[in-house]
């Protein structure tokens, strides 16, 4: 397997939580309350799983092998539009974020910037993949060879096998934290 080979079974699972947050959107907009919890759901889904996850492997792993070789100008340029892509998904998310609290805490106002951060979600995902996927990681995958191919897809592994206890270790360590006070 090649190392965008998870990247894109990865994708596939993304697609479906962003189907449910468009399913989700479309609720709301005939009338349904936002459903925090949901959000929260999301939330944690693109934070962990789609950015931490999935962009971790992206920008630590391949974009940043990627770098050391000499690129064609179009496929720097898109992996510097990608890098921003990401960028503004977690601000997107960290509004998401703010405005679901703001609205458990009471403030009906905020379920507007709730439905504006998913719509924009929803139309940002599908793009962002499709570039992804059909336009940038098969051609850049030319400039390594079988063993620089293989050492990403194996860091790659790593990076998921680790990514599981630093999540629960920092977890425990931010109650610790909690409790101290």
């Amino acid at each position: 397997m090649m190392p965008i080979g998870p990247l894109m079974i990865e994708h596939r699972l993304i697609e479906r939580m962003i189907e449910v947050m468009k399913r989700q959107l479309q609720r709301w907009e005939r009338g349904e309350n936002v459903d925090h919890s949901f959000i929260e759901t999301a939330v944690d889904f693109i934070r962990t799983y789609a950015d931490r996850c999935h962009h971790g492997k992206e920008e630590d792993i391949l974009f940043r092998d990627l770098s050391k070789k000499s690129v064609s100008s179009d496929h720097k340029r898109i992996m510097q539009e990608l890098v921003e892509e990401h960028r503004w998904g977690r601000k997107t998310t960290g509004r998401l974020a703010e405005a679901n609290e703001a609205y458990r805490n009471g403030a009906a106002e905020a379920a507007s910037t709730i439905l504006e951060c998913v719509e924009a979600l929803v139309e940002f995902y599908p793009k962002h993949i499709e570039k992804e996927d059909r336009h940038f990681f098969l051609p850049i995958m030319d400039y390594f060879n079988k063993e620089e191919k293989d050492g990403m897809l194996n860091e790659e592994y790593e990076f998921d096998r680790v990514l599981i206890h630093e999540i629960y270790r920092d977890s425990v360590k931010k109650e610790e934290k909690r409790l101290e006070r």
